[in-house]
């Protein structure tokens, strides 16, 4: 018995007619007589009294009026179940990074994910602020970002559930051509906008610790850190990037560390979620990356 047939005979009930019944279900009055006889061919017996004007249900098919109704709301329910699971199983894994982790560790994750039986995963990039209005507002499952250690989570700690994957180091580079610049009284740098997390790390924890007879000049100013990388290494000023960011380049000498004479933060790693609402296949993620992401 399909669900639509359950659905004309309450139209019919619904309506008193064929006529009125085939305009309920959006059909012409000939293609829903069709149906009206495929159904009862199906079933083996007559549902509709055609010796009335206009033609009715039989009065035992009436009699059958609040089982029809049950059985077609449990059917619409049970059809609404399966496409939500559907949808959810199709539905890309989406996460989100801060720009320099985009770069460094999204990766490995992507990786580890479509090992596990991941088809499609959706990867986001942003800055801090970008990535928790993503999580917030349930457009990625989860966000990886910096954190400077014992900083807490912007929200109520209760909203978020945070795991530290790793750690990284923000340290001060350069182009090999200007290392002497190092050790000037005013150093050309390349600078974070001040409303950015890199910039409210370098203004909170680094600018207080810079030697007092040393004053920075500005020479560009970005919030990308993949943008300050190419402005490091084309000789532009001395820039404060994640290690894991550069670490190539030093060994490669394209950039060369002048924590000798600057400071450096340390920086954790973390994973972010929402707590609320999560699901079991959620979850399983959540616990499989824990195991596996280590940087």
């Amino acid at each position: 018995m399909r669900l639509e047939w359950i659905d004309d005979i309450l139209a019919v009930l619904d309506c008193g007619s064929l006529a009125r019944a085939a305009e309920k279900r959006s059909l012409t009055q000939s293609a829903f007589t069709r149906r009206v006889r495929l159904i009862e061919d199906n079933i083996g017996t007559e549902l509709f009294d055609r010796r009335r004007k206009p033609v009715s249900l039989m009065p035992g098919v009436q009699e059958l009026e609040i089982e029809l109704r049950e059985l077609s709301t449990r059917l619409h329910k049970l059809r609404h179940s399966l496409k939500t699971a559907s949808d959810q199983a199709s539905k890309p894994l989406s996460f989100v990074c801060q720009h320099a982790l985009t770069a460094t560790i999204s990766p490995e994750i992507v990786r580890i994910l479509t090992d596990s039986g991941e088809t499609s995963v959706r990867v986001r990039s942003g800055n801090q602020d970008e990535c928790l209005l993503h999580l917030i507002s349930k457009e990625v499952d989860f966000a990886i970002m910096y954190a400077v250690p014992d900083d807490r989570m912007p929200e109520p700690g209760n909203a978020f559930e945070t795991k530290e994957i790793g750690a990284d180091t923000l340290i001060p580079v350069c182009a090999p051509t200007l290392w002497a610049k190092a050790n000037d009284a005013t150093i050309p740098t390349i600078s974070y906008p001040p409303e950015v997390f890199l910039g409210q790390v370098f203004s909170r924890t680094i600018a207080p610790r810079l030697p007092k007879n040393k004053t920075l000049m500005p020479r560009a100013e970005t919030a990308l850190t993949l943008a300050m990388l190419q402005y490091a290494v084309n000789e532009i000023g001395i820039a404060w990037l994640p290690l894991s960011l550069v670490a190539t380049h030093l060994t490669e000498d394209k950039l060369v560390c002048v924590d000798d004479v600057l400071p450096t933060q340390s920086m954790s790693i973390r994973m972010v979620r929402l707590a609320e609402a999560i699901s079991e296949q959620d979850d399983q993620i959540w616990q499989h990356l824990n195991q596996h992401l280590s940087f």
